[in-house]
């Protein structure tokens, strides 16, 4: 069971965790989206595109697609043809550590789409090398087919299937938090106010002390 990670934000996790963020550099092509669903994995090298094809061809309906592209700093592997067949997949979304192109066809379809950016070059569909479904690396993340992916306009996470709940629990707290702690700032409080932290009265200690240090 994928717990609901509708309202959780990215930035969130990063309050608490240190590990499983991607890169920076891949960023949201469409901004004001979040997705969330397991990840349906794709090694992508080179010039050759025919993993995702065979990947646009198994994709079930919520799956995110993640694109390792092995370190490939120079062709697109996602344009309109790739995202009408995610569209139509039903894949909540791609993530890619790469570029893509024709990103007014992107943009028009809607998809969301998170890369490091657009390429005129494309991949090609040579059918010789590629892997879906196996352990990648995307924006420097190790990722394995099923973990829960979190993208949205800040960012995107990986989390261990086992331990989401727990965390969009602990996020969705903060952010609640948060609501509370903009209030008071709104109200004439100093952030430093708001976050001190309460030191233990430590005044029954010191009558303690004097009290034995009178009956020694």
């Amino acid at each position: 069971m994928i717990p609901d990670l509708s309202e959780i934000e990215t930035a969130t996790l990063g309050h608490f965790l240190y590990e499983g963020f991607m890169a920076p550099a891949l960023q949201a092509l469409i901004p004001a989206r979040r997705i969330y669903g397991p990840a349906l994995t794709v090694r992508l090298p080179g010039r050759d595109g025919s993993a995702l094809v065979e990947a646009l061809s198994v994709a079930e309906p919520g799956d995110v697609i993640v694109v390792d592209r092995c370190g490939d700093m120079r062709h697109a592997c996602f344009g309109a043809v790739t995202a009408q067949a995610a569209f139509e997949r039903g894949v909540s979304g791609v993530v890619i550590d790469g570029f893509v192109t024709d990103q007014a066809a992107l943009l028009a379809l809607g998809l969301p789409v998170w890369c490091r950016g657009r390429s005129p070059i494309t991949t090609r569909n040579r059918q010789t090398t590629g892997e879906v479904g196996g352990l990648i690396t995307c924006g420097g993340v190790p990722v394995a087919r099923g973990d829960i992916i979190l993208a949205d306009e800040n960012g995107v996470a990986v989390l261990d299937p086992e331990q989401a709940a727990g965390h969009a629990a602990t996020a969705l707290q903060m952010q609640h938090d948060e609501i509370d702690i903009l209030r008071r700032l709104k109200a004439g409080e100093t952030l430093k106010e708001i976050t001190a932290v309460k030191k233990p009265d430590d005044r029954p200690q010191r009558r303690l002390l004097n009290l034995t240090f009178r009956q020694t």
